[in-house]
């Protein structure tokens, strides 16, 4: 319900008003005014399901933001604030996003679509599974190409964890795994290294 009324405020506006339309059509059918009262009183509910919806932040959607901050990060070559996204505990999964970044030169990151923001319901603290597609273009900092094209499927793993810097709580990146957009994972996807 929760994702509903804050991701959906059309949904839920159209069903808002489909009922205070019904509801005013009764009063004109049988002239109670409790049916008008109600119809007008659900219909002032519209506007404010639209401002519930504008200030009402879930977790699919700070997940979002983060992901496109963070194609911001990669498209400026700002290995520092990439890595910032992974939880500091996960020392590994962090050297090895900065080894694989520090080897190309980013002139374009971009989130194409998101497959998948699968908040796992039961967790504490929240976990989520994410999965989009990216493409990228970069040059190899060796100068075997430049300007190449790729587009890539990321899947990783999100935990909600209270930050360091006492901003309070925030998603991170535990583990992830890119590979081409269809199949199975190649020879540059790090699990399969």
């Amino acid at each position: 319900m929760k994702t509903l009324l804050a991701e959906q405020p059309l949904i839920v506006s159209l069903m808002l008003g489909a009922f205070s339309v019904a509801l005013l059509y009764g009063w004109l059918q049988t002239g109670k005014q409790a049916a008008a009262v109600i119809g007008l009183l659900i219909a002032l509910l519209i506007p404010g399901e639209w401002w519930l919806a504008a200030h009402w932040k879930t977790d699919r959607e700070e997940i979002r933001e983060l992901i496109l901050e963070t194609a911001d990060a990669v498209r400026v070559n700002d290995i520092e604030r990439v890595v910032r996204v992974i939880m500091e505990e996960r020392q590994g999964t962090i050297a090895q996003a900065r080894s694989e970044l520090a080897r190309f030169e980013f002139d374009d990151a971009r989130v194409t679509g998101i497959r998948q923001i699968d908040v796992v319901a039961g967790t504490y603290p929240p976990e989520a599974d994410v999965d989009i597609n990216v493409v990228v273009v970069v040059s190899d900092k060796r100068g075997q190409f430049a300007s190449l094209r790729v587009p890539r499927r990321l899947q990783f793993q999100m935990r909600k964890i209270e930050a360091n810097d006492g901003s309070g709580p925030r998603w991170f990146v535990t583990d992830y795994n890119h590979m081409p957009p269809v199949g199975q994972p190649d020879a540059y996807s790090p699990q399969s290294n």
